[in-house]
């Protein structure tokens, strides 16, 4: 028979503190990971929006207006029983909606322009900071 080592493994006491540490580093390493998590959903929001934005300018070019109030974004993937020389779709439906999956929001006319296009971000509701902030272009 072979004779066993002293220390040839680890002792359960060994395994545990290893995992306590990795626990430790974790919990230290989690906030700032969601932190750059929700300002990488904004970052993508900006994006979206532009080509979102991107879309009504192009369907305003083939159409001669922009989609109504009441049409709102939906006329982007078809055409609305009105228009003539819709050359759509102009986006695909996933894209109706922002990184938080909530629909974008489209007013026609704008407050200050011919439409207003905005996410509330991700708390879903007006005003905010950080990545509950509001984005609009």
């Amino acid at each position: 028979m072979q004779k066993r080592q002293k220390d040839a493994g680890v002792t359960l006491l060994e395994v545990l503190v290893v995992v306590a540490i990795i626990a430790m580093i974790a919990t230290l390493a989690t906030p700032r990971l969601m932190e750059s998590f929700g300002r990488a959903k904004s970052q993508s929001a900006i994006v979206e929006i532009q080509n979102v934005k991107t879309a009504i300018q192009l369907y305003r070019l083939d159409t001669g207006g922009l989609p109504t109030q009441a049409d709102g974004l939906g006329a982007l993937l078809a055409a609305p029983v009105s228009v003539e020389n819709w050359q759509g779709p102009y986006l695909d439906e996933e894209d109706l909606k922002d990184p938080w999956g909530r629909e974008w929001i489209y007013r026609q006319p704008g407050e200050d322009d011919l439409f207003d296009l905005l996410s509330y971000g991700n708390d879903g509701q007006s005003g905010g900071t950080n990545e509950d902030s509001d984005i609009s272009i």
